[in-house]
């Protein structure tokens, strides 16, 4: 019997809930998913998540490139586990980082892979 082919998006969809179940896991915090096919082509989907010490950062991303290799992605590279202040795995269409609370705020994210609406242009009160 043939090997059924699996869609690239359903591939992405289960790499990505299994990157999101690894960080539940180890009780990551504030895990938001960001899907930015429309802003760059480098990867689909970013998730981001908050770890309250270094220790658990560490352990996050452990778990997370161990999850996403058993489902079957291929892990490109981590960076950051020495400190873990901020931790990346990134796995080719979907790169997790993992933050503590400081570095979370301080880098936002979320407010830069999110694509912004713009505003309509107001036009200037014509001169008296």
């Amino acid at each position: 019997m043939p090997k059924r082919q699996v869609s690239h998006r359903a591939r992405s969809t289960k790499i990505q809930k299994t990157a999101v179940a690894a960080l539940e896991d180890i009780k990551a915090r504030n895990i938001t998913v960001l899907d930015v096919r429309k802003l760059t082509s480098f990867c689909d989907t970013m998730i981001i998540a908050t770890a309250e010490s270094s220790r658990q950062g560490k352990a996050l991303a452990q778990h997370v490139r161990d999850a996403l290799k058993a489902a079957g992605a291929d892990i490109i590279g981590v960076e950051g586990e020495q400190t873990g202040e901020w931790v990346l795995v990134d796995a080719g269409e979907l790169i997790v980082h993992i933050m503590q609370p400081a570095a979370r705020t301080y880098y936002n994210l979320e407010e830069l892979w999110t694509a912004h609406v713009p505003r309509a242009r107001t036009k200037a009160a014509a001169p008296a």
